[in-house]
């Protein structure tokens, strides 16, 4: 998964989640064992809050309502999270 794409009046509906579930669903019904992702912990962010554009990557909580666990993180405000089978 690259990035999520939602217009600004569907913001804060759960649409990207549903995205995130639903890609993860097609990874392991075509073999994936585990998915990965890059989010945003916007809560780690100095400002405390992030521009839509700076989140298209997805945010932790969205990644934690799928599933996701964190297995590190590359900077502060970027955890690596993992869904594995």
């Amino acid at each position: 998964m690259a990035c999520f794409a939602v217009s600004p009046g569907a913001r804060g509906g759960g649409v990207a989640t549903s995205l995130l579930r639903a890609a993860v669903e097609f990874a392991f019904a075509h073999g994936a064992a585990s998915v990965e992702g890059h989010p945003v912990d916007v809560s780690a962010l100095h400002a405390g809050h992030a521009a839509p554009s700076a989140v298209f990557t997805g945010t932790l909580p969205m990644f934690l309502a799928v599933g996701f666990s964190e297995i590190g993180r590359t900077y502060p405000s970027r955890p690596v999270m993992r869904l594995t089978r």
